[in-house]
């Protein structure tokens, strides 16, 4: 019976893997240089596993990871998906069009494209007008003359009542045929705007997501990895099988991020701790709340554009292992540049010419590299102790003021530090009651992947004075668990993680929002 899982995680600098045994243990981890394509690091990663491990192909259960393919196709504008948009909602909702305030050209990248209808819901289930059903109809017919690759569907309320997206959706597949399909109830939160800016991101960014699935499960085939499932990891923390990732790649935009910080979890046990993860280019500083990273409350900018969707919360420092290292008169400054995956040939200690942050740690002893091509003397050859000093100070600076800015308490917490670049830090951070660098925490991104539990999170609006509360919860878990099996999690492990209840006081009546998030183990 196959009892290994593996996981891959995608850095600026670094493409980790990790494989862990049925009881989530390391038992092997390994880096590659990340490449501009994201996926041929991937690959080399997977290959590289396979041939240094010596875990037969038939012992992988499954294979986990984390891409910012979808986040570096929103930035660079590239690989998009041509948009059909419908929004629900005439006679309200003309005061401000789809897409008016997104930069231009991610604009004209997704097309430009979108019909408003009438018909959507009142937040309190009651109907704004009937669905014109024969304008979806038309809208759907001009978007196949368009040539569009994908549709985003955006109801009034629809995380109240969704029903009018599921029928406009059934008329458009009914024209279109087989098209990806994104509604927008299904990803974004009460907000009109910024869920229907997540929901055509969203559909933007599907053939991304579907080349680079493609890409893996050709490796996997090619590695003999034939029975392993495949999973992607989602920004919360948690994971989805690849099928739900190619309808919901908006998802794992920010998986790097959660990934460590559950890794974190795995390696320590802590479930509430300030997570320092430094890689090669920043270092990302998030949070652990009863085992998963914590979520932001605040809308989230992709590319430029505000969003509602589940991402970490976690504050991101240019300063990390590549940092290069200047002065200016008598200032000296670390980051944002970075040398990245050139540290072992651009860095001081490796012969290069160029001062890092790595240098600063080795030339003044905070550090060790198991690299018989580092050379510290080097480093404290060639760099003036004043400069590595004033160099080190700056960096645990930013790293103790990211800390404080993380933190909702005055109160010193847990800091666990992760990452490859993490061991260049100290033991004593302000505001930390403990710093903790566990064994593996190298590795912890890859590690948090590969541990993963299926997840799925539902946000749904009742009102209180029509439905009993009771019932009300029972419905946002009952749909919470349902989507967590449908993202591949078996119905027998699946636990309630968390439910969330948020008054509504600037809508009448008993108004209230309730999130609820399920977890269970993947269905290997």
């Amino acid at each position: 019976m196959a009892k290994y899982r593996i996981g891959i995680d995608v850095g600026s600098t670094n493409t980790d893997v990790a494989i862990v045994d049925e009881k989530g243990r390391p038992y092997y981890t390994s880096k590659v240089a990340t490449t501009p394509d994201v996926t041929t690091g991937i690959l080399k990663a997977l290959e590289k596993a396979a041939k240094e491990s010596g875990v037969s192909p038939d012992d992988i259960a499954a294979v986990m990871y984390g891409t910012t393919h979808g986040l570096n196709a929103i930035i660079t504008r590239r690989g998009l998906y041509k948009v059909g948009v419908i929004r629900i909602g005439l006679p309200a909702t003309t005061a401000i069009e789809p897409m008016l305030d997104w930069p231009p050209d991610l604009r004209k990248a997704v097309g430009n494209l979108y019909v408003l209808v009438e018909g959507g819901f009142e937040y309190t289930g009651e109907e704004i007008s009937p669905l014109d059903e024969d304008k979806v109809r038309k809208a759907a017919e001009k978007f196949k003359r368009e040539g569009v690759d994908s549709v985003a569907i955006i109801s009034v309320f629809s995380p109240v009542r969704p029903d009018h997206e599921y029928k406009a959706a059934k008329i458009v597949s009914d024209v279109l045929g087989d098209i990806p399909v994104s509604l927008s109830s299904s990803i974004g939160s009460i907000g009109l705007l910024e869920r229907e800016n997540a929901t055509i991101l969203n559909a933007a960014i599907i053939g991304v997501m579907k080349r680079s699935i493609s890409a893996v499960r050709n490796t996997m085939d090619k590695l003999n990895l034939t029975s392993a499932k495949l999973y992607l990891a989602q920004n919360d923390g948690t994971i989805i099988s690849a099928e739900m990732a190619e309808k919901y790649p908006i998802f794992t935009v920010a998986a790097a991020v959660s990934n460590s910080v559950r890794g974190a979890y795995v390696l320590t046990g802590l479930k509430d701790a300030i997570v320092v993860d430094t890689g090669g280019t920043t270092t990302n500083i998030g949070v652990l709340e009863k085992g998963f990273p914590r979520e932001s409350s605040s809308p989230v900018v992709l590319g430029g554009v505000r969003t509602s969707f589940m991402m970490p919360d976690f504050v991101s420092i240019g300063v990390a292992g590549g940092s290069i290292v200047k002065q200016e008169d008598n200032k000296v400054t670390v980051g944002p540049e970075s040398v990245g995956y050139e540290l072992i040939t651009k860095g001081i200690a490796w012969g290069g010419n160029l001062i890092t942050a790595t240098d600063v740690a080795l030339a003044l002893g905070r550090m060790r590299i198991d690299d018989p091509r580092c050379n510290p003397d080097l480093a404290k050859a060639k760099i003036p102790r004043d400069l590595a000093e004033k160099a080190y100070e700056y960096i645990i600076r930013k790293i103790e003021e990211g800390i404080d800015k993380v933190k909702t308490k005055p109160d010193p917490m847990p800091v666990v530090l992760v990452g490859g670049g993490s061991a260049m830090l100290p033991r004593s951070l302000q505001g930390a009651s403990v710093v903790i660098r566990p064994e593996g925490a190298q590795s912890a991104n890859a590690i948090g992947a590969a541990t993963a539990l299926i997840g799925a999170t539902v946000e749904k609006t009742y009102n209180y004075e029509q439905v009993d509360r009771k019932n009300a919860l029972e419905d946002a878990k009952s749909e919470a668990k349902r989507r967590a099996v449908e993202s591949g999690a078996d119905p027998g492990s699946i636990e309630v993680a968390f439910v969330e209840e948020i008054s509504m006081p600037y809508l009448p009546g008993n108004i209230v929002k309730v999130r609820v998030k399920a977890v269970g183990k993947a269905k290997l």
